[in-house]
């Protein structure tokens, strides 16, 4: 059940860490995850200020999560990415390398004006497909 990356030449080259669009046999267990923000364990926020940070500890989040059901980073197929300020578009991106390897999941970033805390800058909810057992 491998997840196929999709790049077609009608369409303009993603100019971050993405595809236009991912595909994946529909046989296996869905997991949706949540919005993940900066926040550890503990409960502290990561990275207050520091969009780098943050998107890392997010990363990390989203990395605990898809383990937990079962399965790892490569079985995400899409994110949604929401920011407060779309200007740190290449620092997000350079800490998705680190985590996200083709075939890369499809994705969608916008801007937001609030989040839960003012000290969150960046939240990520993602889909996987994880392979039967």
């Amino acid at each position: 059940m491998p997840k196929q990356q999709i790049n077609t030449g009608a369409l303009r080259a993603p100019m971050g860490h993405f595809s236009q669009a991912t595909t994946i046999e529909a046989q296996g267990k869905l997991v949706f995850i949540s919005g993940m923000t900066a926040r550890r364990p503990d409960g502290s926020i990561a990275g207050i200020g520091d969009i780098e940070a943050q998107t890392r500890q997010v990363c990390e989040n989203l990395k605990s999560a898809v383990e937990t059901a079962g399965g790892t980073l490569a079985d995400i197929c899409r994110v949604d990415v929401y920011v407060r300020n779309i200007e740190n578009f290449e620092t997000i991106h350079k800490v998705r390398r680190e985590y996200f390897q083709a075939p890369l999941p499809a994705s969608t970033m916008v801007e937001v004006s609030k989040m839960v805390s003012p000290d969150y800058l960046i939240e990520i909810s993602a889909i996987a497909v994880l392979p039967n057992a």
